[in-house]
């Protein structure tokens, strides 16, 4: 059985940072996307950023230049993010995609003070 498990949210300055992790067990797939969305009060659930087993990244326009994904392993995507700002927070949430289902961990929340 797949799981997805996100951490390292929390409380943040306008201007700081934070690192998000999402581990990913349970999956024999050679093939496989992993990406961090993120929903805000009132707002649909939107992509900030993926990666792809062979090392594909995109990012959503509204974070392009701030965030940074990465792969530390095979199941173990680390989203760095830079000059956060109010709008950026929301519960962030990781998605492991094996070309077959769709596997989302819980979420953490991410909340910018100004």
């Amino acid at each position: 059985q797949v799981h997805v498990m996100e951490s390292g949210g929390g409380l943040v300055q306008a201007g700081g940072s934070l690192r998000l992790s999402c581990v990913v067990s349970g999956s024999t797939s050679l093939i496989s996307v992993i990406g961090w969305y993120r929903q805000a009060l009132g707002n649909e659930r939107e992509l900030v950023a993926s990666i792809t087993s062979s090392d594909i990244i995109d990012y959503g326009d509204s974070v392009k230049g701030r965030f940074s994904i990465s792969r530390d392993n095979a199941n173990r995507v680390v989203l760095q993010m830079d000059g956060l700002n109010s709008e950026d927070t929301a519960v962030y949430y990781c998605k492991f995609y094996d070309f077959r289902q769709n596997y989302w961990g819980q979420g953490t929340q991410v909340t910018v003070s100004s």
